[in-house]
Formats: structure tokens, C-alpha cells, sequence
């Protein structure tokens, strides 16, 4: 069973800030949609994986660094969408389903500059990852899970090989997204089985916008 954001197993896992500085991937040859930011260990590390993809293919960054404001924005419109969908729902139950795709603001990777939104390019543009970036389950049908059945085998394929690349680097993807990967946050603390997030959502950090 996929362990969600929301689960006290990743709430509780402190974050202990190590202060590392964020930096523009695209200064660090990541290709980007506009200018994205992230920690410099999460940069090292894409750049690592962009390396390790064959010839003619690229990572394509669409989202890095996100201000706390509009990472509350996000996870309000969702729960609003959620709530339309399921009248009665509990508000716990709410925040549950929420989270599989919107992190709550308290341990959002994204606001720590830990986690990217990203896809793979070739000479064409984008490959067949099966969903747009940020399709919800909802609209997608659940084929926004990473492991999801219900996508063609060429997106599986590339989904694959992202993964192989990311994870070889020393990222790791939130399930739920096969977009989302992040390295230094408590979801990584959990999967890596650390003591301790390294990245934090220091108030330094979110004046920074892309």
C-alpha cells in the first residue's frame, strides 16, 4: 500500500536544515521551463541522471522551487475539487485523499526546493510518459500512479527508463506522481530509511520565485 504524505510515518520524520544554498538548474545544465530552482544536491543529482540518459534524450524540469503560498493554493483548490466530488467526506479523510496529489504545506518537498516536476525530451519534444505532468487521479483515471497498467507500453518504457536514471542518481519518486522525485525531504527520509530530513522550508528560501 503506497504510503502518502499525509501518513504520520513521514510527518514525524524531523527535518534538520543543512543550509545548503538553492541554485538555477538551468546554470547547472538542466533543462528547464523557464527558471527553476532547486538545492544544490538535488541539482547535482539531475544533472548525474541527465548524464546517464541515452543519446538525444534530456531531463525537461518543469517545476522545482514553489512558494509556500502557492503550495497552500494548490493543495485548497484540490481539497475544494475533492470535497465537490465526495459530499460528506471528513476532513480527515479529505486531507488523506488530498495528499496522494498535493503534499500538505508542513512537508511539502517543493517548498523545501527537495523535489522537481519533471519529464523526458528528444529531438521531437516530449516522450509518451503516458499523462500530462499534473494530471490528477481523478482526471487521469489513476494512470498518474507511477506503476499505473492502464498507460501504453512505450510510456511504460520511458517511465522506466526515468526511473532507472533518477533512482541511480539518488532520487526517489512520490508513487502518485510519476512526474514528482526528490532527494534530501522526509518522503526520501522515509524511503532511505534516514533519521532526518536535510532540507527545510527556511523562510530565506521563499522569497524566491520562478
Amino acid at each position: 500500500m503506497t504510503v502518502l504524505l499525509s501518513d504520520e510515518r513521514i510527518t514525524r520524520i524531523p527535518a534538520i536544515e543543512s543550509d545548503e544554498p538553492l541554485v538555477d538548474l538551468f546554470t547547472r545544465g538542466i533543462a528547464t521551463t523557464g527558471r527553476q530552482f532547486a538545492r544544490e544536491g538535488v541539482a547535482d543529482r539531475l544533472a548525474l541522471a541527465d548524464a546517464f540518459l541515452p543519446a538525444g534524450l534530456r531531463l525537461h524540469v518543469r517545476e522545482g522551487l514553489r512558494p509556500i503560498e502557492s503550495q497552500q493554493e494548490i493543495y485548497d483548490g484540490y481539497r475544494a475539487e475533492l470535497e465537490r466530488l465526495h459530499p460528506g467526506i471528513s476532513d480527515r479523510d479529505v486531507h488523506v485523499l488530498a495528499s496522494r496529489f498535493v503534499s500538505p504545506v508542513e512537508v511539502a518537498p517543493h517548498v523545501a526546493g527537495a523535489a522537481v516536476d519533471l519529464t523526458l525530451v528528444g529531438a521531437g519534444g516530449e516522450l509518451d510518459l503516458g499523462t500530462p505532468i499534473d494530471a490528477t487521479p481523478e482526471q487521469s483515471d489513476g494512470a498518474c500512479f507511477f506503476a499505473a497498467v492502464n498507460i501504453s507500453r512505450e510510456a511504460r518504457t520511458n517511465r522506466s527508463l526515468l526511473a532507472d536514471v533518477l533512482t541511480a542518481a539518488g532520487l526517489v519518486n512520490y508513487p502518485t506522481e510519476w512526474w514528482h522525485w526528490s532527494y534530501g525531504d522526509r518522503y526520501w527520509a522515509y524511503l532511505e530509511d534516514r533519521p532526518a530530513a536535510i532540507y527545510g522550508p527556511a523562510p530565506s528560501l521563499l522569497g524566491l520565485s520562478t
